[in-house]
């Protein structure tokens, strides 16, 4: 059975319970308190039990605290899904809504969220959904267009002079900023 991973030398209890009475945050302060036992000598089943864990937790508090101090031991925010779109993708979708369809070739007069997934779908094999597509175009600086005056939302694009306005399933409104 291997040994117990040691804390850092620079702090000790009485520092990480004045830590832990400051932090704004719960979950970092349990955890504070926890290895403020441990530094007094308790057992890691005993911090364990104080911070409501496991072992195993206890040993990944102690080296996120040991990597990064007391900032280690706060939530960190998950990354969360990668894009289905990548920049290329992207920048050719803005190129197209900017551009405007041509009723000849896209057989549509106004490009609308279904039109778009359509055509992502024929140029790139990708395939998503209405309100992905509305959030990547949201993402590029398109609006949410008002059904009385969907020119009202257009707003100057990331790509020069033509802005969009779009509600999903909606047609999009485009105009010169």
């Amino acid at each position: 059975m291997g040994s117990a991973i040691g804390l850092r030398g620079d702090y000790d209890g009485t520092a990480l319970r004045r830590l832990a009475r400051a932090s704004k945050s719960a979950n970092q302060a349990r955890r504070l308190l926890a290895l403020a036992e441990i530094y007094d000598g308790a057992s890691r089943t005993t911090a364990a039990r104080i911070g409501g864990v496991g072992l195993q937790i206890v040993r990944d508090w102690v080296e996120r605290f040991n990597d990064r101090g007391p900032d280690g031991l706060l939530d960190g925010k998950a990354p969360g899904r990668q894009s289905l779109l990548n920049d290329t993708q992207r920048q050719a979708l803005a190129l197209i809504v900017e551009s405007g369809p041509i009723p000849s070739i896209h057989g549509v007069v106004r490009w609308r969220l279904i039109d778009l997934v359509q055509w992502l779908h024929d140029e790139f094999a990708v395939s998503l959904d209405e309100t992905t597509v509305g959030r990547e175009l949201k993402r590029l600086g398109c609006q949410s267009a008002s059904k009385r005056d969907p020119l009202s939302a257009c707003k100057r694009g990331p790509l020069g002079g033509v802005a969009l306005g779009l509600m999903p399933g909606a047609d999009f409104a485009l105009g010169l900023a």
